[in-house]
């Protein structure tokens, strides 16, 4: 038994040191906030349903791709959104500098009844201080049948 255990136990330490190669060519990346333009909300919710809620976003060049959305829940029904892009670092690859606004659907389930408050991050003033675009949006407590 120990002359088969050995031999495995050997191959398996091998693996995890030759697997963990960090010098690679594949380009690294980073996250990064992305600045929110506008959010089309809707006038109001109704309480149940789920709801497509376009966001504009910048995109700072081409280096910069959509990665998702950051939604925190700040309060019952407040949210603050921010868009997140995965920005790649390669030094062989030459991104323009070209902003571009962007397209983005969050999708919103509404579960509360009352008032949703919603930040969107659009960036920072002079001082280096979060800006956001606030919408409020009322729930029809009773769907129309």
């Amino acid at each position: 038994m120990k002359k088969v255990l050995v031999p495995i136990l050997v191959l398996v330490a091998c693996s995890w040191f030759s697997s963990c190669d960090l010098n690679d060519d594949s380009p690294n990346f980073y996250f990064a906030a992305l600045n929110t333009v506008e959010a089309d909300v809707p006038e109001f919710f109704e309480f149940g349903e789920t709801y497509d809620i376009e966001v504009t976003y910048q995109r700072p060049n081409n280096c910069t791709f959509f990665e998702g959305f950051d939604v925190t829940r700040t309060d019952q029904t407040d949210r603050d959104v921010v868009v997140i892009g995965s920005v790649l670092v390669d030094e062989d690859e030459a991104c323009t500098q070209e902003v571009t606004e962007v397209v983005a659907t969050l999708q919103f389930h509404v579960i509360y009844t009352g008032e949703y408050h919603f930040r969107f991050y659009a960036g920072e003033d002079e001082n280096e201080e979060p800006i956001y675009l606030e919408y409020t949006v009322p729930v029809d407590p009773e769907p129309e049948n």
